[in-house]
C-alpha cells in the first residue's frame, strides 16, 4: 500500500469535520425522517451518498496547494488498501454461502433446530450466545455476523420476535466472541503491540467480559420476548453440516476465507446430490449472494478512503497528541489508553487498524505510569471494539439492516451490550477492582 504522506498543513480536529458531516447528515436525516414517520427513513439519503459527500468536503476545502488529483491518489490508493480488500473478499464470500446453504435448506435447517433446541422465551439470548461461540472460534467478528445474521434473523421472523433485537444479539456475540479469542486479530494486535502475553490478556479480560455477557444475556430474555414456535420443525441434519464445518474449521485454525469457500462448495455439493439445486441454480446462487454484499463493500471502501485523508489532514494526530496530553497518573493513564483505541476505532471504522496506530502510543503511557502490559492489551481491544458496535456503517449493522429489513435505530434501540460492556470495564478503572500485583503482574 503506497505510504500516506503528510498535507503540509495539518488541519487538527477540523479534519474530522468531514466524517462528522458525514454521520450528522446521514442519522440527522434518517432521524428526521423517521419522526415524520416516513417508511425507509434512512433510505432517503442513503449512507454512501451521505459519505461521498464528506469525500468531496475533504478533497475540495483543505490544503489548496495539494492538486485535487493528488487529493484523489491519496483517497483511491488507501480506499483500495489490503484489509479493505480482505473484508471485500470475506463479505462477498460470506453473501455467497448464505444464499447457498439458504437455497439448499441448510437456513431453514439451522432455524428449526435453533427453535427446536433453545426455549421460546430465550431464543434471543440464545442467538446472542450461538453468535458468540461462532466468532470465539472462527477468531474474527465479522465472520460470524455474516454466517449468523441471516440465521438469526431467519429466527426472529420465525418465531414472531423483534428482527432488530435478533440482529443486535448477533452483533453483540460476535464482538463478545472475538474480544475473547486467541486467534482474532484485536488480540494479536493489542498483545503484540504493548508487549503482552495472549494468556494474560484473555485471563484480564474474562474477568470483564463475562460479567457484561451474563448481564447482555438477562436482558435479552427479559425484553427479547417469548417467540411463538408453531409448524413443522423438522429438519435434515445433513444440511446443517455447512454450518458445522465453517465452526470445526475455524477450530482448526483455517483461514476465513479458505473456510467460506469450501463451505460454499460443500452446500453445492449436498444441493446438488438431494436434488434441492441445480448446477446452474447453484452458481446463480452464489453470483446473487456476491451481489447482495456489493453495498456493503462499497461503504468500506469509501469510509477507508476518506479516513485516509482525515489522517493526511493531521486528524488521527491530533486526536493521538490530545490523548497523550491528558495521562496524569495510573488512573487517568488508563481512561486515556480506553478513550484513545474508542475514538480511533469510531473514526477508522476499523478496530485492528485503530489498536495497531494506539498501540505504541499506549504503551508509551502505560509503562510511564505502570500500567502492565495485559492491562493495556485488555483496555485497547475492548474500547475498540464496543466503538464499532455502535456505528451506523459497520459491516455488521448494515448486514442486519439489509437481511432484516430494520433501521439503524431499530437496532441501536437493542444494542445493550457495549453500553455495559464499556460500564464493567469503567468500574474496574475508576474503582480499582482489578488493580492488585497477584491480577496485573507480568
Amino acid at each position: 500500500m503506497q505510504e500516506l504522506n503528510r498535507s503540509d498543513k495539518q488541519y487538527g480536529v477540523l479534519a474530522l469535520l468531514p466524517l462528522i458531516i458525514f454521520l450528522g447528515l446521514y442519522i440527522g436525516v434518517g432521524l428526521t425522517f423517521t419522526i415524520m414517520g416516513k417508511e425507509d427513513a434512512f433510505d432517503q439519503l442513503p449512507r454512501h451518498v451521505a459519505i461521498f459527500i464528506g469525500i468531496v468536503i475533504a478533497w475540495t476545502c483543505y490544503d489548496r496547494k495539494t492538486k485535487f488529483s493528488k487529493k484523489v491518489e491519496i483517497f483511491t490508493a488507501h480506499a483500495g488498501n489490503s484489509g479493505i480488500v480482505n473484508l471485500g473478499l470475506i463479505l462477498l464470500l460470506a453473501g455467497a454461502f448464505s444464499t447457498v446453504t439458504s437455497e439448499m435448506g441448510g437456513k431453514t435447517a439451522m432455524v428449526n433446530m435453533g427453535l427446536t433446541v433453545i426455549p421460546p422465551s430465550l431464543l434471543i439470548p440464545g442467538i446472542f450466545i450461538m453468535s458468540g461461540f461462532a466468532a470465539l472460534t472462527l477468531g474474527t467478528s465479522t465472520g460470524a455476523q455474516a454466517a449468523f445474521i441471516p440465521v438469526g434473523v431467519a429466527v426472529a421472523q420465525a418465531a414472531d420476535l423483534s428482527v432488530a433485537a435478533a440482529g443486535a444479539a448477533v452483533i453483540a456475540g460476535a464482538y463478545f466472541g472475538d474480544n475473547l479469542s486467541i486467534i482474532s486479530d484485536t488480540t494479536i494486535a493489542a498483545t503484540n503491540g504493548v508487549g503482552a502475553k495472549m494468556k494474560d490478556k484473555f485471563k484480564m479480560n474474562v474477568l470483564i467480559v463475562l460479567p457484561a455477557a451474563l448481564i447482555t444475556a438477562v436482558i435479552y430474555a427479559v425484553v427479547g420476548g417469548t417467540g411463538k414456535v408453531e409448524g413443522d420443525l423438522s429438519f435434515n441434519f445433513i444440511n446443517i453440516l455447512p454450518y458445522l464445518f465453517v465452526l470445526i474449521a475455524a477450530i482448526a485454525g483455517l483461514d476465513v476465507i479458505l473456510v467460506l469457500i469450501i463451505g460454499i462448495i460443500m452446500a453445492g455439493v449436498i444441493g446438488l446430490l438431494q436434488g434441492n439445486l441445480g448446477i446452474f441454480q447453484f452458481t446463480k446462487a452464489i453470483g446473487e449472494g456476491m451481489e447482495s454484499m456489493f453495498l456493503i463493500f462499497l461503504v468500506a471502501f469509501l469510509v477507508s478512503g476518506l479516513v485516509a485523508l482525515i489522517r493526511y489532514y493531521g486528524g488521527v494526530d491530533w486526536i493521538i497528541k490530545t490523548m497523550k496530553e491528558k495521562a496524569k497518573g495510573r488512573k487517568s493513564a488508563e481512561y486515556v489508553i480506553s478513550l484513545m483505541s474508542g475514538v480511533l476505532s469510531a473514526a477508522l471504522s476499523h478496530n485492528t487498524l485503530a489498536i495497531l496506530i494506539s498501540a505504541p502510543i499506549a504503551k508509551e503511557i502505560g509503562d510511564e505510569y505502570k500500567v502492565p502490559p495485559k492491562r493495556m492489551a485488555s483496555l485497547l481491544d475492548i474500547f475498540a471494539c464496543c466503538a464499532l458496535m455502535v456505528l451506523p456503517h459497520d459491516s455488521g449493522m448494515l448486514m442486519v439492516e439489509q437481511y432484516g429489513d430494520v433501521s439503524y435505530i431499530e437496532v441501536l434501540q437493542y444494542t445493550f451490550y457495549p453500553v455495559i460492556f464499556v460500564i464493567c470495564t469503567v468500574i474496574t478503572i475508576q474503582f480499582g477492582l482489578l488493580d492488585k500485583e497477584k491480577n496485573l503482574s507480568k
